[in-house]
């Protein structure tokens, strides 16, 4: 058996359709029926069930197609790295990052455009930690930036920096004219607060179980940017990253900070640490760590 039958194997296994995998193999289906029936062969038994309404997989079929998957995804690992290996000054690099390094991203990127000016970039946010993880060892991302805390064998994980969580509310809020906040006095409040599996919703809650109070949790968001428009309705306050807050400031919300040292995350840098890195994407991992050795020698 080879890759090819693999493949052809685990698309009709996928769709339990020999007109639909065919399709998505843009090949015809006698030419996919053909495959499948020498794999068969070559196995020594059937590998799926057929019936006139549907075709399912058979116990030897279950066997072949977990044991493919991992093969599959190895073999597409692989052929991305043989391509990178000589990628040097063209090619693509691709960026997983949170909301708030928007701050300070595109200056790294201006200065790296000046010695790869042909590299192609993608970004896009990953937010949660699960997502992490899987853009990482999937492949889909080179490095990603992030502050979600996590320890994984084959993931390298350099912490960058520092960041306070503020506190933003509506500047009509009774809240937002005091000089000084404590998280006791927000247990009462309509409470914004990012969805189950995001770090800083673990952080979030662990500084307010530290003072023994429980916010009250009216909305779920996923970015940060839906927090804004809730508190700029007056519906709910939210605690967030403060470099998130850039300028041109809104005059609809006050920040406020609360003097509780378990606010604060730590944004780290990650990669896989048995990937091979192209030169050109290893450049760009070490400017994002000098800018940050260089700010705090600077401190």
């Amino acid at each position: 058996m080879d890759i090819k039958q693999l493949h052809y194997f685990v698309t009709v296994a996928d769709q339990l359709s020999y007109s639909k995998a065919a399709q998505k193999l843009h090949i015809s289906q006698p030419s996919l029926s053909n495959a499948i029936k020498n794999l068969e062969h070559e196995v020594g038994s059937p590998l799926f069930e057929r019936s006139t309404r549907k075709i399912e997989l058979t116990d030897a079929g279950n066997v072949l197609y977990q044991k493919s998957i991992p093969l599959l995804s190895q073999m597409n690992i692989l052929k991305k790295e043989m391509k990178e290996v000589k990628l040097t000054g063209s090619g693509e690099l691709v960026i997983g990052m949170i909301e708030s390094v928007r701050q300070w991203v595109p200056q790294v990127i201006r200065e790296y455009q000046d010695r790869f000016p042909s590299i192609h970039i993608k970004l896009f946010e990953v937010l949660s930690r699960k997502a992490v993880v899987e853009s990482l060892r999937k492949y889909q991302t080179h490095l990603i930036i992030t502050n979600q805390c996590i320890h994984e064998d084959d993931i390298e994980s350099i912490p960058l920096y520092h960041e306070k969580l503020v506190l933003v509310l509506h500047r009509d809020h009774p809240l937002s004219r005091k000089k000084s906040i404590t998280l006791k006095e927000l247990e009462k409040e309509s409470f914004i607060i990012s969805m189950e599996g995001f770090q800083t919703r673990e952080d979030i809650l662990g500084a307010f179980a530290l003072e023994q109070v429980s916010p009250n949790i009216k909305f779920e968001i996923e970015r940060f940017e839906t927090a804004l428009t809730l508190v700029r309705e007056n519906l709910g306050i939210v605690i967030m990253p403060e470099n998130y807050l850039v300028e041109p400031r809104d005059p609809s919300i006050v920040r406020k900070t609360i003097d509780s040292p378990a606010l604060e995350r730590t944004v780290y840098l990650m990669f896989m640490k048995n990937r091979y890195l192209a030169p050109a994407v290893q450049h760009f991992l070490e400017e994002i760590q000098r800018k940050f050795v260089l700010e705090k020698k600077k401190k």
